[in-house]
Parts: structure tokens; C-alpha cells; sequence
């Protein structure tokens, strides 16, 4: 049965394509008071700068474009509101935070009339909104009067005091099955609890009493039960059961990446490995979210962000896919078949394939300019170092917005294309290469987290409450952050060509290459296979390769 289960949900779950990942941690769950916010944009080939919309004040009857966020297709138009807030990024100048994970749900719940789509969703709700429930007023009214044309979407939405889980999904294209347009859910998390999501429908049963708490469509039950998903009580009703039924993919590949990331905050996690495994159909679901064993820290999140299931049942260095030099990396699609027999690899937080990676860090108790700090890198989070981007930045570093810089034109001063050049040098030579990057990417952002309150104290003694002033001073040392990094990140780009030429490595001393006695650059050293590597190779090999005595 287990076997049955697996391969009639191969090939369906292959199809997860869009594949992203968000940790998101209450107030008293952090070591600061900080609610946290990440999120790890995973999409094969996308190039994504850092976003910027400016405040504006917009006339009556001027109307916006809508354009699919993943396609870049006209879908049309909708009445601009009077005033929109500054968006740097996926926060505003409220800290107001917004992620999401794709997770698909059923086919034919989308609705191909709707005019707006997950993302344009995404930065319409920050331009608009104050606070994460009025970002949540906001999202659920545009699609019911507009349409949703997306799948089904998890979103995290954050301000400064609560955090959030969103779950939607279209109700079809066919308005006399549906007058309604959506059905969607939205819980907020207990302030001492952390929650993830990571592609596959996470809300199950909830509590339709707890208005404060708890908000829904007014259809949510009534559309399952009509369309023939569901026929209990509603107090029974789970939203992931009835629009999303998670399949072995949505577990192994999904599922699992929410329990890597509870497992780092429990004693013991192991009772819910069974679902993440992907191989028993009847295990049990896991809770939506948990109280962590210990605060959370901006480090700790950071770690989260470039987890490859290490020192799990999930680990990467029980097979040869990562090759001599052992990458905690595996080549898409996710599933393959070899002489007519389907399997599949790991699919880690961490993934060659993040256009983008942020954790977003909002703090009461500061000014708005200054307690919103959005960590940004424009790469796999594993293989970059978090800049500093504040909430209110009225401009992008010229890193992260690099005129000419697009999916198809490389440049070096963009950091999105530099970091990945970088970052695929090391892949097919991860256990070589990547002790240098980590260096580098390690004591970036020790420095930046070390300087983080003597700049924020400073910019609050000198700005006072002029507003202004501090969204200038937080928006140009942002600048000079990100500069600073780009700076450093060429010159690892540089020292990595020269050390690890030929796949050898040459010699330095603090970071510095030296000639030999005659002149010469100093001999390099062959490092060779790992033996782990080495040992599995002439054991498939079958002694073929083995040197007479």
C-alpha cells in the first residue's frame, strides 16, 4: 500500500514547480519582542529585483494595471486607492509584512476570469494597509470584487504586534456554481508560537467562534460541501483536507521542509516524521504551529533560511547526488525515472534556485522607519549575506535595481547576478569552495547584525520623531550596507577564480595569494575526493579501479 501510494502520487506531485518557503515567529516567541517573517522566493530562471513602490496620492478615477506577477501577461485593470504607502521590498512603511507558498490545491478552483493574480495580490495589500488585518480586509475584498486567477496560496501576513496565516483559493470561473469568488481562511498565530508553510495547504480544522482570531470567507464550509469535498460538521471542517489533500509530494517535498524547521525548536519532533516521510498515508498531520523550546533569534532564522535537513532522516549525504565534492544540492525536476522506475530527491528550505531570500524583522517598540528591518539577499539564502533594508527606504541600493540588469543581461553591478555567479562556482564543488563563501557571507552579517542597535539609537537621538529625516537616514546607510556587500561579494568572485583554478587549490595567507623563493605563485595543493565520496565510487566500481599490491 505504501508502495502504491508513492508512485500514484509521483507524478502529480512532480509538478511543484513554484516552490517557496516562509518561517514566521510571534512576538514572545523571539528573543527581542521582534515578530519575524521569512521567506525564501523559489522560482526556476526568475529574476526578481528588490521592489520599490513610493507613497503616492492618486485622482478620483485613476486606475491601475494589473500584470501577472510569475508572467509578466496583461490581466487588467483596477480603481487605484486615494493614498498608497511606501513598499520597499514585501514590507511598508508600517512593517507590514507579506509572504507566500504556492500549493496548488484543485485545478479546477481556479478561476481564469479573475483579474488578480498572487503576487500583484501581494503588493497591492502593502501599498494599502496599516497593519496585517487590514492587509488581510484588503486581499480578501479586491478578489471577491475582481476575481482571484491564481492557485491556491498560503500568504504570511505580519505587522509589528501579530502575525498571521492566510489560506485562499479561487472558487471556479463558472459564477452559476459559485456567486462567490473565493474561499479563504485566516488564523492568527498565538504571539508565543512559530508557524510555517512551505507549498502545501497547512490550515486544517479552526475555530469559527474566535472572531478576534479567526476570520473566513462566509463560504468556506458551504463550498466543499456543495462541490461534494465534504459532508461532516463544520465544527470538523479542514480547509487542507478539502481543497488541498496533501499527496505524497506535497509531504515529502513540502511538508518536510515545515518539519526540519519545528525540529530545531523541540526536544523531539520525531512523532510527526511519519508525514513528512511521505510513505504512510494515515500518519499524523502536523500542528500548525508549536511553542518553541527556545526565543528565536535573527541568527537562528538566518540558519533556518539555508537548511539542507542536516543531521535529519532527511539528509543530503546519504547518496551520491551531490557528487566528489559532496553539494547539499540536487539537479531539478525533483522526480526522474531510470530504466522504467520513478524516484525522486530531497527537496531542503535552502535551494539553488531562490531568485530571493529575506527575513523580515518588525519591532513595536521603535519608530515605524526604524523598527521595520527587512534582511534581504538576491540569491539562495544559503550562498548570500542579509542586508539591512529598512521598512521606510524611499529608494533601492543601486545593487538591487541595476539598470540594464535583467533575466537575460549579466552585470556586475547587480548583486543578483554576481551572487550567482559566485554561487555556481561552488555548487559542483561545494565541500572545496564553500568554506571561502561562508567566511565571507559569516562575518557580513556578524557585522551587520553587531552594528545594527548603535545605528538605529544614533538615527533616533539625531532624527527625533521627524519622520522624514529618519526614513533618509535608515534608507542611505541601507544603501551603503548593500554597496559594501556587493563590494566584498566581487571580491570573493575574484579569490574563488584564482584559489580553485582546475580544481586545485592554491595557497593564501588571510586571504592574500603570495609568490614562492623563485617568483612564482606558491605550489597548489590537489586536495582530491572526500573519502566518503571515494569509498562509494570504487564499492559501485566493484574494484575495478583498485591498484595491484
Amino acid at each position: 500500500m505504501k508502495r502504491q501510494f508513492l508512485l500514484a502520487t509521483l507524478i502529480v506531485a512532480a509538478s511543484y514547480t513554484l516552490a517557496c518557503t516562509n518561517f514566521i515567529v510571534g512576538k514572545k516567541a523571539s528573543a527581542d519582542g521582534s515578530v519575524f517573517c521569512t521567506y525564501n522566493a523559489d522560482s526556476y530562471g526568475a529574476f526578481m529585483p528588490l521592489y520599490h513602490f513610493a507613497a503616492a496620492k492618486h485622482a478620483p478615477g485613476e486606475m491601475r494595471q494589473i500584470y501577472d506577477w510569475d508572467t509578466n501577461k496583461y490581466l487588467g485593470q483596477i480603481p487605484e486607492a486615494a493614498e498608497t504607502w511606501n513598499v520597499i521590498g514585501n514590507t511598508n512603511e508600517w512593517q507590514v509584512t507579506i509572504g507566500e507558498t504556492t500549493f496548488g490545491g484543485r485545478e479546477e478552483m481556479v478561476d481564469t476570469t479573475g483579474i488578480i493574480d498572487y503576487g500583484s495580490l501581494i503588493y497591492i495589500a502593502l501599498q494599502r494597509s496599516k497593519t496585517a488585518r487590514e492587509a488581510i480586509q484588503v486581499m480578501t475584498t479586491l478578489v471577491e470584487q475582481f476575481g482571484y486567477c491564481s492557485e491556491g496560496e498560503t500568504f504570511s501576513v505580519c505587522d509589528a504586534n501579530e502575525a498571521w496565516i492566510m489560506e485562499m483559493m479561487g472558487c471556479g470561473s463558472d459564477r452559476s456554481v459559485s456567486k462567490e469568488r473565493t474561499v479563504w481562511v485566516a488564523l492568527r498565530i498565538p504571539d508565543d508560537m512559530i508557524c510555517a508553510h512551505a507549498n502545501q495547504s497547512r490550515i486544517r480544522q479552526f475555530n469559527m467562534k474566535a472572531k478576534q482570531d479567526v476570520l473566513f470567507s462566509k463560504n468556506v464550509v458551504k463550498y466543499a460541501r456543495k462541490m461534494g469535498w465534504f459532508d461532516g460538521k463544520d465544527e470538523e471542517f479542514s480547509y487542507a483536507d478539502a481543497y488541498c489533500p496533501a499527496d505524497f509530494g506535497a509531504r515529502r517535498w513540502c511538508e518536510a521542509r515545515v518539519w526540519s524547521f519545528f525540529n530545531r525548536f523541540t526536544d523531539d519532533f520525531s512523532a510527526y516524521l511519519p508525514w513528512a516521510m511521505g510513505m504512510e498515508p494515515n500518519a499524523k498531520p502536523m500542528p500548525l504551529w508549536i511553542k518553541p523550546n527556545k526565543l528565536v533569534t535573527l541568527q537562528a532564522l538566518q540558519a533556518a533560511m539555508r537548511d539542507h535537513f542536516e543531521d535529519t532522516p532527511f539528509s543530503l549525504d546519504q547518496d551520491l547526488g551531490g557528487g566528489i565534492w559532496e553539494m547539499p544540492y540536487r539537479v531539478s525536476p525533483l522526480s526522474y525515472t531510470v530504466d522504467g522506475e520513478k524516484y525522486f530527491n530531497e527537496r531542503p528550505t535552502s535551494t539553488q534556485q531562490s531568485a530571493f531570500s529575506f527575513i523580515s524583522q518588525m519591532r513595536s517598540w521603535l519608530p515605524r522607519q526604524v523598527g521595520g528591518c527587512f534582511w534581504f539577499g538576491n540569491d539562495d539564502g544559503n550562498m548570500i549575506s542579509y542586508v539591512p533594508i529598512y521598512c521606510a527606504n524611499t529608494r533601492q541600493p543601486l545593487c538591487f535595481n541595476t539598470p540594464g540588469a535583467d533575466d537575460i543581461h549579466f552585470s556586475m553591478d547587480n548583486a543578483f547576478w554576481v551572487c550567482n555567479w559566485v554561487s555556481n562556482m561552488v555548487y559542483p564543488r561545494y565541500s572545496l569552495m564553500f568554506p571561502s563563501l561562508k567566511q565571507v557571507r559569516d562575518s557580513l552579517d556578524a557585522a551587520f547584525a553587531k552594528a545594527q542597535p548603535e545605528i538605529e539609537a544614533e538615527a533616533i537621538a539625531r532624527c527625533g520623531n521627524d519622520e522624514q529625516a529618519l526614513a533618509a537616514r535608515m534608507t542611505d546607510y541601507s544603501c551603503l550596507k548593500a554597496e559594501q556587500m556587493m563590494d566584498r561579494w566581487r571580491q570573493l568572485a575574484y579569490f574563488l577564480i584564482v584559489k580553485y583554478n582546475d580544481m586545485v587549490e592554491r595557497p593564501d595567507r588571510d586571504g592574500q595569494f603570495y609568490y614562492n623563493e623563485h617568483g612564482l605563485g606558491a605550489t597548489v595543493k590537489r586536495p582530491g575526493m572526500g573519502q566518503r565520496f571515494a569509498r562509494e565510487m570504487n564499492r559501485h566500481a566493484n574494484h575495478r579501479m583498485k591498484m595491484p599490491k
